[in-house]
């Protein structure tokens, strides 16, 4: 296969956006939840950080086992999990079973979001790949930020529970889809011989400065918009006094940055390398977080004041994400489902420990987690110059360990 169709590539888009959508659909309804089982905030929150654990590891084993079997039969079983994860949410009686069902519904989830990127580098190299993972991001993107908008009116006119039918008919959809017209593009299998031999694959990953450096610029990239949209449904109604179902309105604004940014990494991806989108996007995102954190210590209290300069944060990440996402995979492409699968992990395992803390430290203003988000961005770029400035160290380790 020399090219990925738009069609594929929406496909994929779709199948990516799995995960992300479960976890963010239920958002507007989590002070509902609070209330409807008698919960308090941080039990609330399980409901999202668990998802986003569930997401994390998930992609440790899905990365590995599309490198053995195929791309086409891990992402269709993801979505089948998916499926079983929404139907039991939509039945669970408590908190602790809606816990249980979004945790397996995120983990279903997570086959597209790893093995999307893997096929693309399974066709693509270098540059390219870079390209067409932002567009397959900005493509992406749309389901899952746009769902708290959908997750708010079907919340308004069907009730809270109604969400996990929604994202059931969409696993379905996506299943058949993906066996209709997904090609297989795994052309040379790597032989999956236990925990063992993936643990081993993973830690000769770690020994590569150049994809660690890309791997942890990922990671706090993705703490920056976890924390924000873990934290932000309860500013939007104890800080701002709205109500719940309008966060999905103004949130529109923070999918309208990250698109246009991924709009800038792949209109500029053949004329300007990836290390300098990766840092240019970077500083973009520190400065829309100090412009946030300035025009809340001027005493401005509307939503839009925070959901603006977030905005432009997530311009930057935008631009940084496919780039830092297609470096790392590009370092170790023989593996490239397992660097897919790691980077993941680290994604979101982080944005989980970050979206459980922010649910803990909030204190009935923005500032603890505008602090959180400042830090996660500067770790990010930091990570990212320590990584390139090693970059020629690369273990081959690696491609022991695949072979």
């Amino acid at each position: 296969m020399s090219s990925l169709t738009k069609r594929i590539i929406l496909l994929l888009a779709a199948a990516s956006a799995m995960g992300p959508a479960a976890m963010q659909i239920l958002l507007p309804a989590l002070p509902v939840i609070k209330e409807t089982f008698a919960v308090s905030d941080d039990v609330a929150q399980l409901t999202l950080s668990l998802s986003m654990f569930a997401i994390a590891v998930g992609t440790l084993f899905y990365g590995p086992l599309s490198d053995k079997y195929g791309r086409k039969p891990v992402i269709m079983s993801g979505m089948v999990i998916t499926l079983l994860g929404s139907i039991f949410c939509f039945v669970a009686s408590s908190i602790e079973l809606l816990i249980l069902g979004r945790f397996v519904q995120a983990f279903g989830g997570a086959a597209g979001l790893v093995i999307a990127r893997a096929i693309v580098r399974d066709v693509y190299g270098g540059e390219d790949a870079a390209r067409v993972i932002a567009t397959l991001v900005m493509v992406m993107v749309v389901i899952p930020m746009l769902s708290p908008a959908v997750g708010g009116e079907l919340m308004a006119r069907f009730g809270w529970e109604s969400v996990f039918l929604v994202m059931a008919a969409l696993s379905i959809f996506i299943a058949l889809s993906i066996g209709r017209h997904l090609p297989e593009t795994l052309a040379h299998p790597v032989p999956f011989e236990g925990a063992r031999a993936m643990l081993v694959t993973y830690l000769s990953l770690f020994r590569s400065r150049a994809f660690c450096g890309y791997a942890f610029c990922v990671t706090f990239v993705s703490v920056v918009f976890f924390s924000f949209i873990s934290a932000a449904p309860e500013i939007m109604v104890s800080v701002f006094g709205r109500p719940p179902t309008e966060y999905g309105y103004y949130f529109i604004m923070i999918p309208l940055g990250f698109m246009a940014g991924n709009y800038v990494a792949r209109r500029f991806g053949r004329r300007v390398d990836m290390d300098r989108m990766i840092a240019w996007g970077g500083c973009i995102a520190i400065g829309g977080i100090l412009l946030a954190m300035v025009i809340q210590l001027l005493g401005f209290k509307q939503p839009v004041a925070l959901f603006a300069p977030i905005a432009l944060a997530v311009f930057g990440n935008g631009i940084t994400l496919p780039n830092a996402q297609a470096a790392a995979i590009n370092e170790f492409p023989q593996v490239a489902g397992s660097a897919s699968g790691l980077t993941g992990f680290l994604q979101m395992a982080v944005s989980a420990v970050a979206a459980q803390s922010v649910a803990l430290i909030f204190n009935g203003t923005a500032f603890p987690l505008l602090l959180m988000m400042f830090a996660a961005a500067s770790l990010s770029l930091l990570c990212f110059n320590l990584g390139v400035m090693n970059k020629g160290v690369v273990s081959e380790a690696v491609v022991e360990a695949s072979d």
